[in-house]
């Protein structure tokens, strides 16, 4: 398949059949007029539910069609009414959501999700954990809105977390690029959490993760003079820090370490923690592939 050139990947955004719930949708459709690339709404036609009766394969296949098409229908009506500019079109896939958007990433320039903040069985089991085995498999960031986001309440900043890791590298490099594009500023932050036995003079490993802060947002602000950056470094969990840090900020970048596969479900405590807390916006980095000597881009 034909890779599109860097200035016209789509921004792809998993369509929720509930009507009420548009929120990740008006944020696709804004960042896609931000960025001046299209939109592609994508639904997933699931498999029937256990139990359920149905006349036959056939009809039940039709009633499925028939009612994703109603779906799509209406959520692109609604991205070309709030974005008449933006080049918007409509999939209707057979498959898991996850599979489905998996593949929808590639040659993409985001995958965006919603989320309703349920419970720990809920999202371990219901249509919500979707995010973990996307971000397990795309190459693109992913991004998961919460239902509803406050935007009343944000303020003009990202907030990215940075441990000096290649994932972490990537994470900043995206938050710049946002941060350059809404005009916000930047709060890079390094959350350091001591051993139990804290054998480490704490004075010497502030300085040390204050100096590995410093270097990795350095080379960025050559080409973003324009985003503030604010460095930090806290104590505390990563999780907890990196949640209260950007309750009111425009978006939370992270970095993940999924790789695909069954071990890449892994995707990390830090960055599936803040999709279940966070208040805003988060946009999960993956690490860019390694290519090969036969690779090309």
């Amino acid at each position: 398949m034909t890779r599109p050139p860097d200035d016209q990947r789509p921004i792809v955004v998993g369509i929720d059949p509930d009507p009420a719930k548009r929120t990740a949708l008006a944020w696709a459709a804004d960042e896609a007029a931000r960025r001046g690339v299209p939109l592609r709404l994508v639904h997933a036609e699931g498999v029937p539910t256990p139990g359920y009766e149905v006349p036959s394969w056939q009809e039940w296949n039709q009633a499925l069609h028939e009612a994703g098409e109603r779906v799509l229908k209406d959520a692109v009506a609604f991205a070309e009414t709030r974005q008449p500019r933006v080049e918007v079109s409509g999939l209707l896939a057979e498959g898991s959501p996850a599979w489905v958007l998996g593949e929808q990433s590639r040659g993409a320039t985001a995958v965006v999700l919603g989320s309703q903040h349920l419970g720990r069985l809920e999202e371990a089991f219901g249509s919500a954990s979707i995010a973990v085995p996307v971000l397990a498999h795309t190459r693109c960031p992913v991004v998961v809105v919460p239902e509803p986001e406050r935007i009343d309440r944000r303020s003009a900043y990202y907030v990215v977390g940075v441990d000096g890791s290649p994932q972490a590298a990537a994470a900043v490099d995206v938050a710049f690029a946002e941060a350059a594009l809404r005009g916000a500023a930047l709060r890079a932050l390094h959350v350091w959490q001591p051993g139990p036995l804290r054998i480490i003079d704490e004075q010497e490993a502030q300085r040390e993760w204050s100096r590995i802060l410093s270097e990795a947002v350095a080379g960025r602000g050559t080409a973003y003079r324009g985003v503030e950056v604010h460095q930090e470094v806290v104590v505390g969990h990563p999780v907890q820090a990196l949640t209260e840090a950007s309750a009111d900020a425009l978006g939370l970048v992270v970095g993940t370490r999924g790789h695909g596969g069954f071990t890449g479900m892994l995707v990390g405590s830090v960055s599936q923690g803040v999709l279940r807390h966070a208040r805003c916006p988060v946009i999960a980095v993956p690490q860019p592939p390694e290519r090969g000597p036969r690779e090309r881009p």
